[in-house]
């Protein structure tokens, strides 16, 4: 799992980019943009419940600390953390 404790700073906004129904779950760092890849399916918040919790394990925060700008319904989402 990547470490992106770096980008864990108060009122920070992180873009991702989500991979639902992957393979495996796994959160990638690659040419400056994070992707998520998550197996869950897309459909009632249930993947971007598994992208804010794996993002929170990977920034060192708690997943309550995350909050969803902007995408619920895009495979690029921005999250801000609180």
């Amino acid at each position: 799992m990547t470490d992106l404790t770096q980008l864990a700073i108060p009122g920070a906004e992180i873009a991702v980019r989500v991979t639902p129904k992957a393979s495996r779950n796994a959160v990638l760092f690659e040419d400056g943009l994070v992707r998520v890849l998550v197996t869950t399916v897309p459909e009632n918040g249930k993947a971007n419940a598994e992208v804010q919790k794996a993002l929170a394990r990977v920034l060192g925060v708690a997943k309550s600390r995350l909050t969803l700008v902007r995408g619920a319904k895009s495979r690029d989402k921005l999250f801000r953390l609180d």
